[in-house]
């Protein structure tokens, strides 16, 4: 699964990020429509994307982490891999990390 995290999850040593030449500062309705061209996967921390974007006919798959902690993000690292893993094309699933 081709996945991409963006700025607000923090994730620069997680093996799922992917490589977004060029797109530094897009916003997020643009930056998933980019996205659902080359990635499987949206990894993100942003809180508010399910209330911002129009996710209506949405085919990449969104993750929404619960923190943009690093610390927690690394501590939790299997429970992303876990929920990466099991998630479905144009879902939206909420990861609540501790």
């Amino acid at each position: 699964m081709r996945s991409l995290a963006d700025a607000s999850a923090a994730f620069p040593t997680f093996r799922y990020q992917g490589p977004a030449q060029g797109w530094s500062g897009i916003c997020n309705s643009e930056l998933l429509r980019r996205a659902e061209a080359d990635f499987d996967l949206f990894i993100t921390s942003d809180q508010n994307i399910r209330y911002q974007q129009n996710l209506t006919g949405q085919r990449i798959a969104i993750l929404e982490l619960s923190t943009n902690d690093l610390r927690r993000i690394r501590t939790a690292a299997v429970l992303i891999e876990e929920a990466v893993d099991k998630i479905q094309p144009a879902e939206l699933r909420r990861l609540e990390i501790t």
